[in-house]
């Protein structure tokens, strides 16, 4: 995925409300300007959100929004890590569709926010006229902290009712005779593996136990994030299984 338009550095002040990200822009026109930036992810972003970290913003393209600027990438001592979760969709269908995902290649068609399960919407939904229907749910993962195993990337950062269900609709999928896989996107150049991290939220781990059993599969992938050019899937990681207990 390649940035639309050159992203300008800043230095985070703070994130706030969720949704909101004070930025001290470091270079353009407007250097030395704080602005604030839609910040496009719900999490905690524990781990990636420490004031004073280097940030890389991207200018709005749609003309007379309310917010200019939008946070896509932050410093952490060495590596660059994508925050904006509107990305990693987008990222996993451009890999899928140039075959740099083996494990999800052989479909003719990708298909984004498709109704199934009765009550949600899946990331991706690939297609192919000899083979059952491959339902795909994407999740971002950024957290690294003290207690994980080195290298190892955790998920969830915070308790995720929502990542749960979507545990369950995959399930049900494959209940059904379609095939479902869970997409663990690692949007960090220094991630070396996945994990699970059980102490901050004990009932996904459990439920993706279930749904492993049930015939879930789990697909891990990493990044190049570069702030110059864009982000792209780069590299197959593995699933640290069972879960791993980072410090609280």
């Amino acid at each position: 995925m390649e940035f639309a338009r050159p992203l300008i550095r800043g230095r985070l002040v703070q994130r706030y409300k969720r949704f909101l990200a004070d930025v001290v822009l470091e270079e353009g026109a407007r250097a030395g300007e704080t602005v604030t930036a839609h910040c496009a992810n719900s999490g905690s972003m524990r781990t990636v959100n420490t004031p004073g970290s280097p940030v890389w913003l991207s200018p709005a393209q749609a003309p007379g929004r309310r917010l200019a600027w939008t946070w896509e990438i932050i410093q952490v001592d060495e590596a660059f890590v994508g925050v904006n979760t509107s990305t990693p969709n987008r990222v996993v269908a451009e890999a899928i569709h140039d075959g740099r995902v083996p494990a999800l290649a052989g479909y003719a068609r990708i298909r984004r926010e498709v109704p199934y399960a009765g009550r949600s919407r899946i990331d991706l939904l690939l297609e192919a006229d000899d083979r059952p229907s491959c339902y795909v749910e994407v999740k971002n993962v950024t957290m690294k902290e003290g207690g994980a195993p080195q290298g190892v990337v955790l998920f969830p950062d915070a308790v995720t009712a929502r990542g749960a269900k979507h545990l369950e609709d995959l399930a049900t999928m494959v209940a059904q005779g379609a095939r479902a896989v869970m997409v663990y996107l690692v949007q960090r150049t220094d991630g070396d593996a996945v994990g699970i991290a059980q102490s901050l939220d004990p009932a996904y781990g459990a439920g993706l136990a279930v749904a492993l059993d049930r015939g879930v599969e789990v697909v891990c992938l990493g990044c190049a994030v570069d702030p110059a050019t864009g982000i792209w899937v780069n590299r197959t990681l593995p699933l640290v299984w069972p879960p791993v207990s980072p410090q609280t």
